[in-house]
């Protein structure tokens, strides 16, 4: 019986966004654009810099599935999220922040450590870049998952930052198969092109013999396919999923409804911030989906949701925000 309309798992991660200058990214000799995992003692030699400028930061429960699965329950959706936090104050935080939300947070009791952080930078091209500390959320384990709350649930969501680890695709890999005995579907995040193209073996892994649905941007899915355009990537695509939605920025959405490949366009934004752009997307569009909704109707709300939160600093929208988008 589903109880839950979406179960998603990811790194629980606090993020921290802050605005920066390309010259600031240069002098510290961090590559724009990219998600790149760095140590403690490294993410604090950044943020010391960035309080040397007296930057304004903004901190908030965050990492990619719990972006995503936040935007849905606001929209209505029954979500949870299943990640692993340290015993301190971020922590605390991160479990507040999805109360509030009213998304089921299934963790492990509290551990030692330090919980993941993910500091999020964005230029004045509106582009983000990410150096992100992984915390406990390193040893995201099965106890991190409820296969209870997995099971009785339609939809199976990945964040594909997970698979940058063998050990946490070993973990991954269990969960899909279970989800996939017990007739749950299973959807996917390729989450960067650096995790498509370096962890590309853990991601086919996971995909196995095909999943239900992959969620990806242009250059994830050229990443991952190994094309050269979005049209070839998206026929190779149809090997690994039954469905698929790759975005484009203004250029909007290709989505395959497992029958028909058609192209949706983007809502027109004046974007001051990308970061959660794709989150956004992937959450608004499994609202839709679990809410009845066909894949043309789901993609057009989830431009729409994507449009909304990047004219405004930060990943998510307010609760009036997703009331004036239902209605739209």
């Amino acid at each position: 019986m589903m109880t839950n309309h979406i179960y998603a798992i990811g790194a629980a991660l606090v993020d921290t966004e802050v605005s920066v200058s390309n010259t600031f990214l240069h002098n510290q000799a961090i590559e724009k654009g990219i998600m790149t995992l760095v140590d403690q003692s490294r993410q604090a030699e950044v943020l010391t810099a960035l309080n040397n400028q007296q930057a304004k930061l903004q901190r908030q429960s965050g990492g990619s599935a719990c972006n995503s699965v936040v935007a849905a329950s606001h929209l209505g959706a029954k979500a949870c999220f299943g990640g692993k936090v340290a015993d301190d104050a971020d922590g605390v935080l991160f479990a507040h922040d999805l109360a509030q939300a009213n998304v089921t947070f299934y963790s492990a009791k509290a551990n030692l450590g330090v919980t993941g952080k993910c500091l999020v930078m964005i230029t004045d091209d509106a582009e983000r870049t990410m150096n992100t500390y992984l915390g406990v959320s390193d040893s995201f384990s099965v106890d991190e998952i409820d296969h209870n709350a997995l099971v009785s649930s339609e939809w199976f969501y990945i964040e594909g930052y997970l698979q940058t680890d063998d050990r946490r695709t070993n973990v991954v890999k269990a969960a899909v198969d279970n989800a996939k005995q017990h007739g749950v579907k299973v959807a996917i995040s390729l989450s960067d092109p650096f995790v498509a193209q370096i962890f590309s073996n853990n991601l086919h892994r996971i995909i196995g013999e095909g999943v239900d649905l992959i969620f990806c941007n242009k250059d994830e899915a050229l990443a991952f396919t190994n094309t050269d355009s979005t049209e070839a990537a998206a026929e190779k695509l149809k090997a690994y999923t039954k469905t698929f939605a790759i975005t484009d920025g203004a250029n909007g959405a290709l989505v395959f409804d497992g029958q028909v490949l058609f192209k949706v366009p983007a809502e027109k934004a004046k974007a001051i911030d990308t970061n959660g752009a794709g989150d956004m997307f992937a959450g608004t569009f499994l609202y839709a989906i679990t809410a009845g909704k066909d894949y043309q109707w789901a993609a057009q709300l989830a431009n729409k949701a994507a449009a909304m939160v990047v004219e405004r600093f930060g990943p998510r929208l307010e609760a009036a925000d997703f009331k004036k988008l239902k209605a739209s």
